[in-house]
């Protein structure tokens, strides 16, 4: 049995990751901003076999909360086996690419409030000599493109946190992944066109639990997009920065 802090809860993919591992018996603490939401998903996950679910409530860009929230989820599960950090919001480029108001408030969500999560959450992780933490970023951090480059951007900034933050942290027993999801038909993305390129939440959970499991560095979920993402980065920039990607 394990314990595991999912943060940003709600989300399609958080909640279909909690399933996953009720239905495999372990402790799970949820955090999120929306309470009947986190009542709703406890009484599922309870139902599926878990352990045991406890929440709290938290807006992730209230930092002055974060070691409060972190220090409640440590005295209900004890040691973390597993941290999944899956919030993030999804910009109008063509909105707020014209004001700074908007692209910091990215930036706040997306990039400075998991960071600072992180580092709350590894000093934890040194504490108790052991665990993981896993982070949903994007395929969207790996090249800056130009329908997407504020929300890409801090995507990039933790990925890279995270990759400085993996051998930093080897020492210590205690594993770091980078998740990187491509197109998920969910809830952030319902107003997009669907094609062939885009997956269900189900599938991309069930995908990462087995990267989770294999102590991957780094996911792309699902699997192709590692090389649709090479072939991208590849491109030179040259010819890259008249492309309408």
């Amino acid at each position: 049995m394990q314990t595991i802090l999912i943060i940003g809860a709600n989300s399609a993919i958080a909640k279909s990751l909690a399933r996953i591992y009720a239905d495999r018996k372990n402790r799970i603490y949820l955090i999120a901003r929306d309470e009947a939401s986190l009542q709703e998903q406890k009484s599922d996950l309870e139902v599926r076999g878990a352990g045991s679910v406890n929440y709290a409530l938290l807006d992730v860009n209230d930092f002055e909360l974060h070691q409060q929230v972190i220090e409640q989820a440590v005295l209900a599960l004890g040691n973390i086996d597993l941290v999944l950090i899956c919030h993030g919001t999804l910009p109008d480029q063509s909105s707020a690419e014209h004001d700074f108001k908007q692209i910091q408030q990215e930036f706040n969500t997306n990039a400075l409030s998991v960071i600072s999560l992180l580092t709350i959450l590894s000093a934890q992780m040194i504490k108790q000599g052991h665990g993981c933490l896993a982070v949903i970023t994007s395929v969207a951090g790996d090249r800056g493109r130009q329908s997407n480059y504020i929300y890409g951007s801090a995507k990039s900034a933790v990925s890279h946190y995270l990759a400085g933050l993996r051998g930093s942290l080897l020492p210590h027993h205690v594993h770091v992944i980078d998740i990187k999801p491509g197109f998920v038909d969910t809830p952030m993305t319902q107003n997009f066109k669907k094609g062939f390129l885009w997956a269900q939440p189900e599938t991309v959970a069930q995908t990462i639990v087995k990267g989770i499991s294999a102590s991957k560095n780094t996911i792309y979920v699902p699997g192709f997009w590692r090389y649709i993402m090479f072939i991208i980065g590849s491109i030179p920039e040259a010819l890259f920065k008249r492309l309408k990607l």
